[in-house]
């Protein structure tokens, strides 16, 4: 079984999301469900239909979510070393064509979001910085072409 690598904050925002879940969205979708079904013909009964379709994505995000949880690899950035890029600390890369810095948290995949600076190891990004220092270059292929980046700082 693979397992998958997550920070403990992360872990903690799933767990988060599927208390939600199950003890708020999953008993007020049923509610919703019974209403529906109260008014009459359930096949023209629109409430009933968008009831049981977000019935069908709790259900599922819920099974997604036990599965993560299960084979989650939590792992604690608190004490990493920072003469490496490894997941969970922080890099500030310069754009080589561009001047512009950018600073990123490499995280698991379900972590990512680049608006909060969070960006997957897995993605192309995330994989190729992984085990470089700072004063390295790192050239990536984007579907615009190239781009290349110097690791300025690894916190």
């Amino acid at each position: 079984m693979k397992t998958i690598p997550i920070t403990c904050e992360g872990y903690e925002a799933l767990k988060k999301e599927f208390e939600h879940l199950k003890s708020v969205e999953r008993p007020e979708n049923i509610k919703a469900i019974e209403e529906a079904r109260a008014h009459g013909d359930l096949s023209e009964n629109a409430e009933f239909a968008a009831a049981k379709e977000k019935q069908a994505f709790i259900e599922g995000r819920i099974r997604n979510i036990e599965y993560k949880l299960a084979n989650a690899d939590i792992i604690d950035t608190s004490n990493i070393k920072t003469d490496k890029i490894v997941f969970g600390c922080k890099v500030t890369l310069e754009n080589i064509d561009t001047g512009d810095e950018v600073i990123y948290r490499l995280v698991g995949q379900d972590e990512s979001n680049i608006e909060l600076g969070k960006i997957s190891v897995n993605s192309p990004l995330g994989a190729s910085i992984i085990g470089k220092e700072e004063g390295d270059i790192v050239k990536i292929q984007v579907p615009a072409g190239t781009r290349s980046y110097e690791v300025v700082e690894i916190s």
